[in-house]
């Protein structure tokens, strides 16, 4: 509004509050005498602290002015940060079965050296009856702890439902000469010895004192022993030593029921129920 239409009356209250609000901003105005564009140019000059009272006459006496700035933004939080994936399961790993069977890695490799250790020692029967002796060779080069593995074959032998159940043989080991030797082979080296390079080493088998284990089917076993990969590498040891016994193969029975030890369950079950043991008693266990 210009001044010029103010009534006196406003006029001084407004000069009075221009000076008290000069006052507040810390401009002296005392012992001055202070007109009213003269005020209006001092208080236009002054930042005058919002204080309680004042704010009408600055806005009144500054006029249109930049408006003050939009409050800044608060500061978005930092996002978390991605959990880390935890490290993927290595396929190759051996589980604790692997371990007892002496698998140190599950990585099948085709071909093998071609060359043997012999399981160094020698563990007496532990059993009446007849001594069968046997001498364990796994191929250089193999991941396999062949001490572990050894101990597995000979507790598979002396197990209350193999082949010496009810006392009638008992099975030892050593590292010299022996009537039974039991090899582990990669599958080419297998199938070599075998005479039977088409199988691929995916077949075991018995040739003359040997009994030769294919190292492929040591770790994977077949798909009806899937679950029980345990299961089946007593029933391959017990199958190919059964054969150096003087076992030849036998044909499943009916469906449902046990398969014979000298069935040949690698190739299929027939209808017939896994089995590892040539006497499947359990309370021959």
């Amino acid at each position: 509004m210009p001044a010029r239409h103010l009534s006196r009356g406003a006029l001084g209250a407004l000069v009075f509050a221009g000076a008290a609000a000069l006052a507040v901003a810390g401009l002296p105005v005392a012992g001055q005498s202070v007109g009213l564009h003269a005020l209006t140019r001092r208080l236009a000059a002054a930042t005058v602290p919002a204080v309680a009272g004042n704010a009408p006459v600055a806005a009144l006496l500054a006029g249109p002015g930049t408006p003050d700035p939009p409050p800044l933004p608060s500061p978005s939080p930092s996002p978390s940060p991605s959990p880390t994936p935890s490290a993927a399961a290595d396929p190759d790993a051996p589980t604790a079965a692997d371990g007892e069977a002496g698998i140190l890695r599950r990585t099948v490799t085709p071909t093998g050296s071609g060359q043997f250790d012999v399981v160094p020692g020698s563990v007496a029967a532990p059993g009446p009856g007849t001594v069968r002796t046997v001498r364990v060779e796994v191929e250089r080069g193999l991941p396999v702890d062949g001490g572990r593995f050894a101990a597995f074959v000979l507790t598979t032998l002396n197990d209350g439902r193999g082949w010496g159940h009810g006392g009638t043989m008992s099975f030892a080991r050593t590292d010299g000469d022996a009537p039974i030797t039991v090899v582990l082979a990669s599958p080419r080296t297998s199938a070599g010895l075998c005479g039977a390079p088409r199988t691929d080493g995916t077949l075991s088998c018995r040739n003359g004192p040997r009994a030769v284990l294919t190292f492929h089917r040591w770790v994977n076993g077949t798909d009806e022993y899937a679950d029980d990969l345990t299961g089946y590498r007593q029933y391959v040891v017990n199958h190919e030593v059964g054969h150096a016994l003087g076992h030849g193969h036998e044909r499943c029975p009916g469906p449902g029921q046990p398969a014979p030890v000298m069935q040949q369950q690698t190739l299929g079950l027939k209808g017939c129920a896994a089995n590892s043991w040539p006497h499947p008693d359990p309370r021959a266990a």
